[in-house]
This record gives structure tokens, sequence and C-alpha cells, in this order.
């Protein structure tokens, strides 16, 4: 029963996903090929939200439920893996026409070839967990 706030967050989102096509194959594929602004002004307007809210959380103005500030750690492992993980999704991304979020929204809303897309990806998941100690991390 406490877990029933994720399950409404979850629905809300799922809803305003696909009411603004952000789950569309359409508008997916528009973005890849520079033929529409729609995703681009989307994944701009969650950034500079994203942004926002992490500034104002560094300066102490929004805690953790427990009342403990919110901390980002650095990271100084290198911007390579970087470029090398964020090309390996965005090929996914391309390939499938969805990211992991959209791709449990899209099952939601009937789309049964995306329970091959789950699939794999679970399965590319187990594989990085048993390959995880011998890759550059």
């Amino acid at each position: 029963m406490k877990f029933i706030k994720f399950l409404l967050v979850g629905i809300f989102f799922g809803i305003v996903l696909v009411k603004s096509e952000a789950v569309s194959w359409y508008r997916i594929y528009e973005m890849f090929r520079f033929q529409s602004f729609h995703m681009y002004g989307i994944i701009g307007t969650a950034i500079a939200v994203g942004v926002l809210f992490l500034q104002i959380s560094k300066r102490g103005h929004i805690k953790t439920m427990q009342g403990a500030d919110l901390y980002v750690p650095k990271k100084e492992n290198g911007f390579a893996r970087y470029i090398i993980g964020g090309t390996i999704f965005g090929l996914g991304w391309a390939l499938i026409g969805a990211c992991p979020g959209p791709m449990y929204i899209l099952l939601g809303t009937g789309v049964w070839s995306m329970l091959i897309v789950i699939a794999a990806a679970l399965l590319g998941t187990f594989i990085y967990g048993l390959l995880k100690n011998k890759l550059p991390h």
C-alpha cells in the first residue's frame, strides 16, 4: 500500500508522455532525422527543469523526505565513457524507437512487440551484471 504514490506518479507520467507524443515512434524518427523540433523541445525542457531543481537543491532549499540535504557526488572517471555509453544508448534508441521508460508505456498502450524489446533490455542488463567486474569503469 505504501507504493501506491509511486504507481500513481508512474501512471501520470505515462499519460503525459503519451499525450505529448513523446513515445510516438514517428516523433522519435523525426527527431533523429532532424525534421522536427518537437522532441528536442521536450528533452530541452526536461534538461532545463532538471538543472533548475539541481541548482535549487544545491543551495539547500530542497531536502530529501528525511530532511537531509541532497548530495550529488562529483564524477571523476573521464569523459570518454559517457560518449561511448551515450552512443550505444542513442543507437539502441534509434533502432528500437524507444528509450527505457517509454518501453513500458508503449506496452501499456498495447504495442505488444515491446515485450521483445523489454526482454532484450533485461537480458542485456543481466549480461552487464555478469561482466561488470571485467569492464573498465
